[in-house]
């Protein structure tokens, strides 16, 4: 019998959280980690824990292969939790392409038609802009007010904004690759301890990804979404919502507006969260968490060892 946690929230990962071989040691002992990643196979037309154990890292990182292993990812471990614990979440949420995840989760879609969708929002995401015109940086020690000010300032009829809000003193901007080197340097100059240019060719969540956009809405409207059976906060209005209109409405908005997840996990926190859980791989949605909402405790499952000390916390 499911033991809904009213102090609870799950958090799913998205692009940048990716390695190869990740899981692995969760799949040893656990076959629904494999068993999840075969049903993804089987929806794709490829092996992809192949790719994700064996492939290449430019093949892997590239967008339409990393949104479908990243979802894949996070919905295993929710499944291995599901398995073990019948501890469950009162709220949950996705740092982006994380959102896809956390609607699987939730039971608002079926795994295979998220599977289609994110592939297909990889590619547009992808063909958005020719190699090399767009760019994303990282800028570190300035209000999300200040870095606001810095893209208005130096935009100069090309598109730089600010796009996630992760965490106190860290925000990421995209646009244009001359407007955000533009930004980076004005950041710096005004106090910025550190601007860097991450390692994409994707400008997501900026006006670039709007075309894009409208495209994702015609297979947007092919997919049933029910009610969320966990109350799900979207990243483009800290809301949450239960009728398909307004679902895919936020997630057409997602990919060229900003990701909130500082303002996501306050708001949850003041529903009464205290435990923040990271489902899939690696550390950073914990890392951001952690500088959001001090006073809550963080967790994080990826591993054997992560999952002990998760259901060790939460079953007592």
């Amino acid at each position: 019998m499911e033991n809904n946690n009213n102090n609870l929230a799950f958090v799913f990962p998205g692009q940048g959280s990716q390695s190869i071989g990740m899981l692995s040691e969760l799949a040893v002992t656990n076959p629904i980690i494999t068993e999840t990643f075969e049903q993804a196979s089987d929806a794709l037309g490829f092996d992809l824990w192949k790719l994700v154990q064996q492939g290449s890292v430019d093949k892997l990182n590239q967008t339409h292969n990393t949104q479908p292993a990243m979802l894949a990812a996070g919905f295993a471990v929710w499944k291995l939790w599901c398995q073990q614990s019948d501890m469950r979440p009162t709220w949950i949420a996705g740092h982006s392409l994380g959102e896809y995840t956390a609607l699987v989760c939730s039971e608002a879609i079926s795994f295979e038609d998220a599977l289609k969708l994110v592939v297909e929002r990889g590619r547009l995401m992808q063909n958005a802009v020719p190699n090399g015109i767009g760019a994303m940086a990282a800028i570190l020690g300035l209000s999300d007010h200040e870095v606001v000010n810095v893209c208005n300032n130096v935009a100069e009829n090309e598109v730089v904004s600010a796009v996630n809000f992760n965490a106190p003193g860290q925000v990421v901007i995209a646009g244009h690759t001359a407007a955000v080197e533009r930004a980076m340097l004005a950041a710096k100059e005004a106090g910025a301890k550190r601007a860097i240019k991450l390692p994409v060719s994707v400008p997501s969540h900026c006006a670039l990804m709007e075309n894009s956009a409208k495209k994702l809405n015609v297979k947007l409207q092919e997919i049933t979404f029910a009610y969320p059976k966990i109350t799900l906060i979207h990243n483009v209005d800290v809301s949450s919502h239960r009728a398909d209109t307004v679902i895919r409405n936020a997630l057409i908005e997602q990919l060229f507006k900003p990701v909130r997840w500082l303002e996501s996990i306050k708001f949850m926190h003041d529903q009464g969260i205290t435990t923040f859980v990271e489902i899939g791989p690696g550390k950073v949605l914990m890392g951001l968490n952690k500088r959001i909402v001090k006073t809550a405790n963080h967790l994080t499952i990826f591993d054997p060892k992560s999952l002990d000390h998760v259901l060790e916390q939460l079953n007592g």
